[in-house]
């Protein structure tokens, strides 16, 4: 293990180039028999890894040698979805140069890329409950963060990101832009909305987060999706919580078909929705062997609701739970280790383009080829909080002059989190509101 790369990778600020953007150099600080390059792009409508995967394959592989190098460990695979037919074919005619890599191609299901599944899907191993890859000796990490740790060991920080911009867009791409522009200026590269009246979700339709166009893109911006005013998809994630756990009272039939889909409960996890949905009627899961800790095994993916005929939504449920039990001190307690995943589960595998069809997306779902010119600007506004842990503590003062590249904050002693970079030079004008604002 090279100490040298993990403080390259923590003075990059490399995290988790989406969902939680956790930090790379705490991940890489481990031993692992497998790396596994998560190229599944799990969520729908987005294109970047998949994109990244085929017109830039061997940087990719490169940078799993490293990183299979670092951990120690035997091999290293690039996992991606099966109809990803020219990133396949870039991989595998690059694959003879990497004795140590392979490539696994996955099913076309949803989710695919849930870092649990995706380790059961190549290794055959489950991850326990409340776990993570490296309690069964593997690492994941996405393709762009990958990507970046190589950067990182070149002695690039991470200041630009890859985003997908799609839905009711006039022209879906993919682009790479600085961190700290706005959802605004990042839509505009795509020709703007193509509907007057809209809301845009960041990451994907089905985990993101609405979000305002004044927000800004960070490390862990994947997508922006521009989703009509009225769509069903807004409803559903803006449905207040009262209004989904009085739905579930007067509406769940307990059929059992959100346990059925629930992809940790696929893996052998200790958790049936259906039976976690009892609690809004009858106070009570109704089942001495389930508690109301059981929600903690949800990871959010809300598959349950779309399996759902009633369209009731479970996972809100459970994470207003998790939030109850949090808010009461009361940790997760369950790490069971399953034996075996359930019995069927090939079978049960939710496909992805169904999926994208209940969301009534299917209209949108459409290429977004990759423009990799990097598009100037004369400001940005950098948040602190660029991924999961503690905000970065600044490191320069208003009026500074600070050049692309340079380090502006880091990461406060004895905490989680990531050190941050400008993404454009010019002078420092702002330090407020959790963000360091840069005009060229």
């Amino acid at each position: 293990m090279s100490e040298n790369l993990i403080a390259q990778v923590q003075e990059a600020g490399v995290v988790g180039a989406g969902g939680a953007g956790f930090p790379t150099h705490v991940k890489l600080n481990a031993k692992a028999d497998t790396v596994i390059i998560n190229g599944a792009e799990c969520e729908p409508l987005l294109r970047v890894d998949q994109q990244l995967m085929d017109l830039q394959a061997e940087k990719l592989l490169t940078a799993l040698d490293l990183i299979v190098d670092h951990v120690g460990a035997e091999k290293g695979v690039v996992a991606l979805k099966e109809h990803y037919h020219a990133a396949a074919e870039s991989l595998k005619r690059e694959l003879p140069k990497h004795p140590k890599l392979g490539v696994h191609l996955l099913g076309a299901f949803y989710p695919a890329g849930d870092e649990q599944v995706i380790v059961y899907e190549v290794t055959g191993r489950i991850v326990p409950e409340g776990g993570i890859p490296l309690n069964v000796g593997v690492v994941v990490t996405n393709v762009e963060t990958a990507l970046n740790v190589l950067d990182a060991s070149q002695g690039k920080p991470v200041v630009e990101k890859y985003v997908t911009l799609t839905g009711a867009v006039r022209t879906p791409k993919t682009v790479k832009v600085p961190l700290g522009i706005t959802v605004a200026q990042a839509l505009a590269l795509a020709g703007g909305p193509a509907v007057p009246d809209y809301k845009v979700v960041n990451g994907g339709p089905m985990m993101g987060k609405i979000v305002p166009v004044d927000s800004t893109v960070t490390k862990t911006t994947k997508g922006l999706i521009v989703v009509p005013a009225g769509h069903p998809l807004l409803a559903s994630l803006e449905r207040p919580v009262t209004d989904s756990t009085r739905r579930a009272a007067t509406a769940c039939m307990q059929c059992s078909l959100c346990s059925e889909v629930c992809p940790r409960g696929m893996l052998g996890h200790r958790i049936q929705p259906h039976k976690l949905m009892r609690v809004a009627a009858y106070g009570s899961l109704c089942d001495p062997e389930q508690t109301p800790m059981n929600a903690y095994l949800c990871v959010g993916c809300r598959l349950c609701e779309y399996a759902c005929v009633m369209g009731l939504q479970p996972w809100k449920l459970n994470a207003n739970m998790k939030n109850i039990l949090a808010g009461q001190g009361i940790r997760n307690g369950l790490h069971n280790q399953p034996g075996h995943a359930a019995p069927y589960r090939d079978f049960k595998r939710y496909p992805v383009h169904k999926l994208i069809h209940q969301l009534g997306l299917s209209a949108y779902d459409v290429a977004a080829p990759l423009d990799g010119a990097v598009p100037a600007y004369d400001k940005v506004a950098l948040s602190l909080r660029q991924g999961a842990g503690a905000p970065s503590e600044p490191v320069v003062d208003v009026g500074a002059q600070v050049s692309k590249g340079d380090l502006i904050a880091q990461i406060p002693e004895g905490k989680l989190g990531s050190s941050l970079h400008a993404s454009i030079s010019g002078t420092v004008t702002a330090i407020d509101g959790g963000s360091i604002v840069i005009q060229a």
